[in-house]
């Protein structure tokens, strides 16, 4: 296929040139309406890029076939049999795979390990999680992908699962033994899904982590936004195989997702694809070299120390990891990665990736270069100069692993949709939550709806809050009361 081609953004520029005159949506009028004071901050090439997929970009009967084109042109890019894009983030694709492989009342293997947004497709779907334990780091308090024997095991106790959710890599960066994931599921004829949303660039370097599809998974939901060059909501989802049906991927797909999808996401996407087929090697051959260097640069900060394959990946850990994510343990600075976190975005105007109470992190792209982490390094030696400034930092209250997996009590659906009330913290020991708890990022639920919520988990959260975590799904976001199932 000719990768030098874009069909979207080739149609937008003959869109634009064309000089059509719309009396459709968007109703700014290639911006002639629109508040030139909020031009004046988007600028007019967003307004004019702004038009209507059908109807506007394509005629009426999508005659052209302009999706349709960068759809398969994405596909073969990445060595996949279909690829859909989606303007509504991978929230909305991973959702769309659950819903292609289970139905209400049906079950699926879900590592516990899941973003929200999984959570999210459970509560709307109705299927039943079959809960799959992360290997669980008590040295470090980090949770990496469950092994391909924890699947295996679900499977063995639950054979009537329609099929496997798998999360690699996390947003701490680590991978798991996807293909031997993939060979559990398909030894039993079931599909295996993988939430790849921090994965987009994984397909173009041979020094990364092994992406989803080259190890075997059925469905792959990347967020292109994440790690590439897409704007933000930029999704793809990829398909292989037969047992996984195309028509009804995208029929789940259309289920959930907008009929107004932004074309200025789908340029996005189209060019991104295109840039990296033809620059994508070079472009990570410079990215990761760049992160070589800048990880001992940090390491040699006093300090900090740089997690790397020693500490995260071997026997009970993770398979592999992403050395673009730079994971930094600041335990000996003696205060927590939120407090860090915010002095540095606040004095250095840098904004780190994730932070919990004693790490922080930063997400280098291909997009990054000398100067960019000149400024994190700085940044990062001036926190430490001024760490007694940030000292003494409130405590959270880690439970030991087995105290944080809570009895599912309830499906997630009823729970949520069930008669609820508010109670105040102290009370909501062994009631159901009604709700999802989520330290944010990285967006791994601490309680679901249906759970048991016991006092241990209780007090990580309320101390977390005091200590910086951010809990923004709560209806009450300082945990000081909590959501459950009404008691009759």
């Amino acid at each position: 296929m000719d990768h030098s081609r874009a069909p979207v953004l080739e149609a937008l520029s003959a869109y634009r040139k064309s000089g059509q005159t719309p009396f459709t949506p968007p109703g700014h009028k290639q911006g002639r309406g629109a508040d030139p004071r909020v031009r004046a901050v988007l600028g007019d090439a967003v307004f004019l890029s702004d038009v209507l997929a059908i109807s506007g970009l394509d005629d009426r009967r999508s005659t052209h076939g302009i999706l349709a084109k960068a759809q398969e042109l994405m596909a073969d890019a990445v060595g996949a049999q279909h690829t859909f894009f989606t303007t509504c983030g991978s929230s909305l694709s991973v959702k769309a795979a659950m819903l292609s492989v289970a139905g209400p009342h049906e079950k699926l293997l879900v590592g516990r390990d899941a973003h929200k947004a999984v959570i999210s497709g459970l509560i709307l779907s109705g299927i039943e999680p079959v809960w799959v334990e992360p290997q669980w780091d008590a040295e470090r308090h980090l949770a990496h992908p469950p092994s391909a024997d924890a699947f295996a095991a679900a499977f063995e106790e639950h054979p009537d699962a329609r099929g496997a959710l798998v999360t690699s890599p996390t947003p701490y960066g680590t991978s798991s033994d996807l293909a031997a994931i993939a060979e559990v599921c398909h030894a039993r004829n079931k599909p295996v899904i993988v939430d790849e949303a921090w994965g987009a660039h994984l397909p173009f370097h041979s020094g990364l982590p092994t992406w989803a599809m080259d190890a075997g998974a059925d469905v792959c939901v990347t967020s292109v936004h994440k790690m590439g060059s897409g704007l933000e909501q930029g999704s793809v989802f990829h398909l292989q195989g037969d047992l996984v049906k195309p028509e009804v991927l995208k029929g789940r797909a259309d289920l959930l997702g907008t009929t107004s999808p932004s074309v200025l996401i789908y340029a996005a996407l189209d060019g991104w694809r295109r840039q990296m087929v033809e620059h994508g090697k070079a472009l990570y051959d410079d990215a990761l070299a760049l992160a070589t260097d800048v990880r001992k640069r940090i390491a040699a900060i006093d300090g900090m120390h740089v997690h790397g394959r020693d500490d995260f990946c071997g026997a009970g850990r993770a398979a592999d990891m992403d050395p673009l994510q730079i994971i930094i343990d600041i335990t000996a600075l003696k205060t927590t990665g939120y407090r860090a976190a915010d002095w540095i975005r606040e004095h250095h105007q840098i904004n780190l990736h994730l932070s919990d109470h004693r790490r922080i992190s930063a997400q280098l792209t291909h997009a990054d270069d000398e100067d960019t982490t000149a400024a994190l390094l700085a940044a990062l030696r001036d926190v430490v100069a001024h760490a007694a400034d940030l000292r003494p930092a409130p405590h959270v209250t880690i439970p030991p692993p087995h105290r944080l997996r809570l009895e599912q009590a309830l499906l997630p659906r009823d729970a949520f949709f069930g008669h609820t009330e508010q109670v105040e913290w102290e009370r909501a020991e062994g009631r159901i939550s009604a709700e999802m708890l989520t330290p944010y990022p990285p967006g791994i639920p601490a309680v679901l709806p249906g759970e048991r919520i016991n006092a241990d988990v209780l007090t990580y959260l309320r101390t977390g809050v005091d200590a910086g975590m951010v809990v923004p799904d709560a209806v009450d976001d300082d945990v000081k009361s909590v959501r459950v199932v009404a008691e009759d």
